[in-house]
């Protein structure tokens, strides 16, 4: 692995003006970026950023010079950050094989694409070793659907830790057992039923809900013990912050696989996700030597990635998502991963308003994955906040099985109960083995097989089993079994009709979605709110609900006249309470969990602020705040985005916003705030009165010690 300064890359260069001309018509475009941006698909995030064309005339004028373009050119003009220099991510996208760049650096963007095409699969393998992520992305805008599966399909990406994933002619899948509250027998309950569905070959991976050494490590015990217990031949990994997992690897948590979130700008990473090249770096190396699968594992690594987060920071530094999200990919080949998982469709509306949308994002990104060498896992996603519903999500899913996606998620019906989205499930994995006739990675086709997860016709094609879709037989005992399903949410019956669920099930699924969705629309009871407070009531600059959703930005922004409201408001702690993605959710737990709140507050040594309350808000609103009132802590409590069932849809977050001292050690002078947050507080997750309680524990070891914690905000 070569370090960041042996890594060749030409000095940043004035921007160019480009022009098309057509029926009498002159289209210009300053500069590459802006090219690359109007070159693709329309999509919100990069109309909200004004990088999308304006029509269809002006997106295929881009189009047309991009494709004339060579693969020198873009080579010869890195992309440069809001400074005008070239960043981190930038950087280690031009880590590149020189020989094979310099046999096909004369060929333009469209020759290239022409190659692609009439190609086989190693020939793509070398090509892609030579191109920077921006050069995937260019010739990803040029491909239409058919080449954007077409191409991708050929290629084959391999990769190798307790089971051989990517191998042709399998589909795989992640097991994702999400628990509000991190309950090990929920977490338990969730592992058993994917794998009784022939699920989580690939990996059984946890994002946590309590990102602490001492949580995660119980997690990463409890899911090895699973594992050990069944037998079953895959991998394990807790998705916490890298700094997280290394802390844990080093104390001798079984870390089989090491995971971390990336996005395509150094920003981004810097500022919203605590990482820098070196800490991964650091975290790869830690791995390579001490890694509890090092003497068996080609790979280790594991990263996600999502069209969109850069822009929804703020740090996109002008490039389309497009474009950000395979800088991500040239990042990620940096460390030959055994997986990558792209999750885009997680943000919203203000990224992918609609099933349209996300399905052309989820196929460029597949595709760009593939051409750069990854071993490509899909996640096509939505929340209940945007116009994607599960039937555009299963046509992503069939679109990307034809391209040749390795592994989908695994989220039980769909839902994952911590994270409040809707993403594949193991249901849908098994239709699209039977559909496309795969089958799961051969180590763990032979252990379902065993255990009657598995079957063979009289063809001796790969079936369901007598015990596919039954865990309670990989559980210990009836009594055990009972025990995990009460600590499970969300659970609508194990009932099963060939692949999918059966009906009922699916009738009771949709019914909590259908009600969980129109959450979104509920309003704030000012009135009811103000009895249990003296709320000085706040607006953002969201003058409609509409607003709100499509645009984060102006929920993190007060309205100038509510500024002028903040005259005489004071105090060392600031306790704010806004409507973010669900007011259901302030309206039920703020009863209970603020005079908890305030009351324990009151025997601390600090002045505490009027709390305020604030209608259409998102996270980011409490830095202004904070900033405006001098407030060293915000107690943020927001609600978070419906999912789950329709009970799930009263869950509020509290994000502890820490201003640091002008003192303070900081990774780069403009991260200036850092967040601690306790979710899922309703009366199925944490109960609103224990809520109060811990968030006032965490105030006071804020105050007092100035603790620091991984930032991070997507409401």
């Amino acid at each position: 692995m070569r370090r960041l300064d042996e890594i060749e890359i030409p000095d940043p260069r004035p921007d160019d003006q480009f022009e098309q001309s057509f029926c009498g018509a002159t289209v210009r475009f300053r500069g590459l970026k802006e090219l690359l941006g109007a070159a693709d698909y329309s999509k919100a995030g990069d109309r909200h950023a004004g990088l999308a064309a304006a029509n269809e005339g002006q997106r295929e004028a881009a189009r047309t010079i991009l494709a004339d373009l060579t693969l020198e050119y873009l080579y010869d003009h890195p992309l440069t950050d809001a400074e005008g220099g070239v960043d981190s991510v930038m950087r280690v996208n031009y880590d590149i094989d020189r020989t094979a760049f310099q046999s096909l650096a004369h060929w333009t963007v469209g020759e290239l694409k022409n190659h692609l095409l009439r190609c086989d699969g190693a020939e793509i393998r070398r090509v892609g070793r030579a191109l920077t992520g921006v050069a995937a992305a260019a010739v990803a805008k040029l491909c239409d659907v058919h080449e954007l599966i077409l191409i991708a399909r050929k290629v084959a990406t391999p990769t190798q830790a307790r089971t051989l994933l990517g191998a042709p002619g399998t589909l795989s899948s992640r097991t994702q057992p999400n628990h509000p509250t991190d309950d090990l027998r929920g977490i338990s309950l969730l592992v058993l039923w994917g794998l009784s569905l022939g699920g989580g070959d690939a990996l059984l991976g946890v994002n946590p809900a309590v990102d602490t050494v001492e949580n995660v490590s119980a997690i990463l015990c409890r899911l090895d013990a699973l594992r050990r217990q069944v037998a079953a031949p895959t991998q394990i990994c807790v998705l916490a912050h890298i700094k997280t997992q290394i802390d844990c690897l080093e104390q001798g948590a079984p870390v089989e696989v090491m995971f971390q979130s990336l996005a395509g700008t150094e920003r981004t990473n810097l500022l919203e996700f605590g990482i820098s090249v070196e800490l991964l770096d650091r975290g790869w190396q830690l791995m390579a030597d001490r890694g509890p699968l090092r003497d068996q594992a080609r790979q280790f690594m594991y990263f996600e990635t999502g069209q969109g987060s850069e822009f929804t920071y703020g740090k996109h530094n002008g490039i389309d998502m497009t474009t950000a999200e395979a800088l991500c990919y040239g990042l990620a080949r940096r460390y030959d991963p055994f997986m990558v998982n792209n999750v885009t469709g997680f943000i919203g509306p203000e990224t992918h308003c609609d099933s349209f949308e996300m399905v052309l994002a989820n196929l460029q990104d597949h595709f760009m994955g593939k051409l750069l060498g990854l071993p490509m896992g899909m996640a096509p996603c939505y929340t209940l906040h945007t116009q994607t519903i599960l039937e555009g999500q299963q046509m992503a899913t069939e679109l990307l099985a034809a391209a040749g996606a390795n592994y989908y998620m695994d989220v039980a019906l769909n839902t994952d109960r911590m994270l409040a989205y809707f993403d594949t499930s193991a249901h849908d994995v098994q239709a699209l083995r039977e559909i496309y006739g795969k089958e799961p990675t051969a180590e763990f086709r032979d252990w379902g097989l065993a255990r009657g997860i598995f079957a063979r016709d009289a063809g001796g094609r790969l079936t369901r089993g007598p015990h596919w879709g039954d865990p309670q037989r990989l559980c210990g005992s009836a009594a055990e079994f009972a025990e995990l399903t009460a600590a499970t949410p969300a659970l609508y019956g194990f009932a099963t009709a060939g692949p999918r669920p059966a009906d009922d099930v699916s009738r009771r699924l949709k019914l909590n979605q259908g009600f969980a969705r129109a959450a979104i629309f509920a309003e704030l009871d000012v009135a009811a709110l103000q009895q249990i407070a003296p709320f000085v009531l706040l607006h953002t600059r969201a003058a409609s609900h509409a607003a709100h959703l499509d645009s984060p930005d102006l929920g993190a922004q007060l309205a100038p006249d509510s500024v002028g409201q903040l005259a005489g408001i004071g105090g060392q702690v600031l306790i704010l309470v806004s409507d973010g993605l669900s007011a259901l959710a302030v309206n039920h737990n703020i009863p209970e969990l603020l005079p908890v709140l305030l009351d324990g507050l009151a025997h601390r040594p600090w002045t505490v602020a009027r709390p305020l309350l604030a209608q259409y808000g998102r996270v980011k609103l409490a830095e202004q705040l904070a900033d405006l009132l001098q407030a060293d802590v915000v107690v943020h409590l927001i609600g978070e985005r419906p999912g789950g069932d329709a009970l799930a849809a009263r869950s509020l977050s509290a994000y502890l916003v820490h201003r640091l001292p002008a003192t303070a050690a900081q990774p780069s002078p403009a991260a200036r705030f850092e967040y601690r947050v306790i979710s899922n507080i309703y009366s199925g997750g944490f109960l609103p009165q224990e809520a109060g309680a811990q968030i006032v524990e965490q105030v006071t070891e804020l105050m007092n010690q100035h603790g620091a914690a991984v930032p991070g905000a997507d409401l």
